[in-house]
């Protein structure tokens, strides 16, 4: 254990007083470092931020705020404690197992993240925002400033689209509600009593529903029969609109991620391939737009 990490874990209460200490470096996150430490039968995850997360929108109140929030419900993992000013977030250890891509996509399970969302949208407002809108200019914004200058042959396009896209939804009245924002397979498990679990909360904000329903869908590569299963069950009665305003996110949920990856390029000291990871998404997020059905979805979601 490194100096540095051991003088962290002092500032820990609950990590107090303990004569056999077990640290476990938990691999597979890509923005920040986390670790699973066990103190007898009890285990915890500590969470410490990467550097300059806070240039991709992070900040690490407002997770903690999320995370609490959704804690209390039985979503998120329980919070332990949350270590100011660099907001190093200590939650309990969640003994569980990763959710598979075709369990996610069974009906069974796409009613069950339905009503998990549902609860989600349901909590009281914490103070941080989130528009995907925003979020793509922001990162293109800071990529530029931090020396990224590499972008694909269709960039002016696919913002182009973007801003149709925004357009579109600026003529339905949506209420903001908190979303979760990052439904990557990675942050699902399932518990010991099977119920499912959410993790990694650092970027929830107040936002549109739809954002969520396209992120988990675009994220777990539902059909779209699949889809209208998951819009069946969050709106017991869904309509056309519904499905036009999903689609259209999925194509911001793309454009997001893709951007988060360019921004990456300029900002993270990882050995990743970010570029990659990028074009990847730029690759979706354009055969998305080609979809001969683009204009429907549009003027759908332009009627309100």
């Amino acid at each position: 254990m490194s100096d540095s990490l051991e003088l962290i874990l002092q500032r820990v209460p609950a990590f107090h007083n303990h004569a056999e200490t077990k640290i476990t470096f938990l691999s597979g996150g890509i923005t920040n470092q986390n670790y699973r430490v066990d103190i007898g039968d009890a285990s915890f995850v500590m969470r410490i931020g990467g550097a300059k997360t806070e240039l991709l929108g992070i900040d690490r109140a407002n997770e903690y705020a999320a995370t609490k929030a959704a804690a209390e419900i039985g979503i998120a993992p329980e919070v332990v404690d949350f270590i100011e000013p660099e907001g190093y977030l200590v939650t309990r250890f969640i003994r569980g197992r990763q959710v598979p891509l075709d369990e996610m996509r069974q009906e069974k399970t796409i009613h069950e993240i339905a009503r998990t969302l549902k609860k989600i949208h349901a909590l009281s407002p914490i103070r941080a925002t989130f528009s995907p809108f925003n979020v793509v200019r922001d990162y293109d914004k800071l990529a530029r400033e931090n020396g990224v200058t590499t972008f694909p042959e269709n960039y002016a396009w696919l913002r182009e689209r973007m801003a149709v896209i925004e357009t579109a939804f600026n003529h339905y009245n949506a209420v903001p509600v908190l979303c979760h924002n990052d439904l990557l397979n990675g942050n699902f498990l399932r518990d010991e009593k099977n119920r499912i679990r959410i993790l990694d909360w650092e970027y929830a904000g107040i936002g549109d529903l739809f954002f969520d329903l396209a992120n988990f869908s675009a994220h777990h590569e539902l059909n779209d029969e699949q889809i209208l299963e998951l819009l069946d069950a969050y709106f017991d009665n869904p309509l056309p609109k519904h499905f036009a305003h999903l689609k259209l996110m999925q194509c911001m949920s793309d454009f997001r991620e893709a951007m988060w990856g360019v921004l990456q390029q300029g900002i993270s000291e990882l050995d990743f391939d970010f570029r990659g990871y990028a074009n990847q998404f730029f690759e979706r997020l354009t055969a998305r737009l080609n979809d001969a059905r683009y204009a429907e979805w549009k003027d759908v979601a332009s009627s309100g």
